[in-house]
């Protein structure tokens, strides 16, 4: 079997035409990242040992884990399978052989010497993300994405002046996926790592548990002048947190800018980000691939993954967050950007569904969901899955507000009666606060003509070319029926009767 060919190395040039963001302070801004993904596996990669988190230190390590004598690795088929889901939904193309090799370095939490990774040939090659950032649709090329082992952890115990190993989570599954430098802004990085964390959790290869370590992300940062070659790039490691990843990029940004500024060189580096000070410092020189020493491990043969398992993967997946965005806007006529909001993960598409499947108007859903409900939800940190109102009384109620029965600011009232659960039933809500809009057009044409005959001095100030009084009138007129009126039949009248 002939040998695939080795992929680019991450970082290694910079294709021409790739679209430039804003300026900070006369600079543009390079960023690229590597993001650590734990996958779902119940045990690691190449042992049995659990991957469970949490468990006494060094109470989940196997032999291999160990690095003792003679003890040999295995491959997980779980983890393979879930580099391929992977592949498939960012569109990459998977490696047919792919192979295994040792990352040479010395740390105290790594008991073999090295780590088991990929380097040359990985199993996901190249592929794509797409996200929305104000609207705009953007897109960030993946290089590729490796399987690996995790290393061990250092723990210092300050309190009793000693340091220890724990090797839990040595072994533990990981697939590391690298971006060209494409992003232009700490923005659009941001919205890139939301946009992978969606996939990644979406189909089930990771738990996303950014706060356990399951989703870890590493920013290369450089700066450089329009037009410029790249500059030196500085690596911002682990970062865990979408609000601490803006903040570290934000403020290596404007330090590396400072440093060409004063006349210094940017030295290429390992950094990480306090989040108590809001800085970067230094943790070590960055390495280049060379200083690793990598060599195929030769107690792993190579990968190989038959082009059958590739597609009952493919015929066995759930319809991804883009396929179903793309099937929105084509069925219901959301936005592009709507219908990404809509798949943000799958708890929000299968309530946008739910309230769909009521006869609910899909625009309306979706607002309801980007808006009121949104902010209720955030208010109490939890998911639509655990909303107070559920899909099926919300689409009752938008329906009640698209075909006349209630106004917006009435269904705001019903709305928090279901949200405090006051009721469930939105009809009789609205009947038990008196909130059905005036739907006798005789009757409303007679409170109109006494609020014109109340207000002379408006309908002169109208007629002689003030819209404002015309919006005056309006209010009297929805004070009049106390806001039971339907205000485009309000403005419909009015505007007959003044002509």
């Amino acid at each position: 079997m002939s040998q695939p060919q080795p992929t680019v190395n991450p970082f290694a040039q910079m294709q021409a035409g790739r679209p430039t963001g804003p300026l900070v302070q006369g600079y543009e801004v390079i960023i690229g990242f590597e993001t650590h993904t734990q996958l779902t596996t119940q045990s690691k990669i190449f042992s049995r040992a659990s991957t469970a988190f949490g468990a006494e230190p060094n109470t989940q390590a196997s032999a291999v884990d160990f690095a003792l004598p003679g003890a040999l690795p295995v491959m997980n088929k779980g983890a393979v399978q879930r580099a391929i889901e992977f592949g498939l939904a960012v569109n990459a193309h998977i490696a047919e052989s792919s192979v295994f090799a040792r990352k040479n370095y010395f740390y105290p939490d790594l008991p073999k010497g090295y780590q088991i990774s990929q380097f040359e040939i990985p199993v996901v090659q190249g592929g794509s993300v797409e996200f929305f950032l104000d609207g705009e649709k953007k897109s960030v090329r993946l290089v590729r994405a490796h399987l690996e082992e995790d290393a061990g952890k250092s723990l210092h115990e300050d309190f009793v002046g000693m340091s220890g190993i724990d090797l839990n989570r040595a072994g533990t599954p990981l697939l590391e996926i690298v971006t060209e430098p494409d992003m232009r802004s700490s923005a659009e990085a941001v919205a890139y790592a939301k946009e992978l964390h969606k996939i990644v959790t979406w189909v089930g290869i990771c738990d996303g548990n950014m706060q356990e370590g399951s989703f870890r992300c590493d920013a290369n940062v450089s700066v450089r002048k329009p037009g410029a070659e790249l500059g030196t790039r500085r690596e911002i490691k682990n970062l865990n947190s979408f609000k601490f990843m803006q903040q570290a990029m934000d403020y290596e940004i404007r330090w590396q800018i400072e440093q060409i500024e004063d006349g210094k060189t940017i030295q290429q580096a390992t950094v990480l980000f306090d989040p108590d000070t809001g800085e970067t410092r230094a943790m070590r020189s960055k390495e280049d691939a060379a200083d690793y020493r990598y060599f195929p491990d030769p107690d792993l043969p190579p990968l190989v993954i038959g082009r059958d398992w590739v597609e009952q993967t493919r015929a066995a997946m759930s319809e991804l967050p883009r396929v179903m965005a793309a099937r929105f806007v084509r069925d219901y006529g959301l936005t592009e950007n709507d219908a990404s909001a809509m798949t943000q993960n799958k708890g929000t598409a299968v309530y946008f569904l739910g309230a769909v499947g009521e006869g609910g108007q899909p625009k309306l859903i979706s607002n309801w969901m980007m808006g009121e409900l949104s902010r209720r939800l955030n208010a109490e940190d939890i998911g639509f899955a655990y909303s107070h109102v559920g899909p099926v009384p919300l689409a009752k109620l938008i329906n009640r507000i698209a075909d006349g029965t209630i106004s917006n600011n009435a269904a705001k009232q019903v709305f928090d009666a279901l949200w405090t659960g006051e009721g469930s039933d939105v009809d009789a809500l609205i009947e038990a606060k008196g909130l059905k809009q005036m739907s006798d057009s005789s009757e409303l044409e007679k409170i109109i003509d006494e609020v014109l005959a109340a207000n002379s001095k408006n309908v002169e100030e109208f007629r002689a070319g003030k819209e404002k009084a015309f919006n005056a009138l309006v209010g009297q007129a929805m004070k009049a029926t106390k806001g039971k009126a339907n205000p485009a039949q309000v403005n419909e009248l009015l505007k007959k009767k003044l002509g």
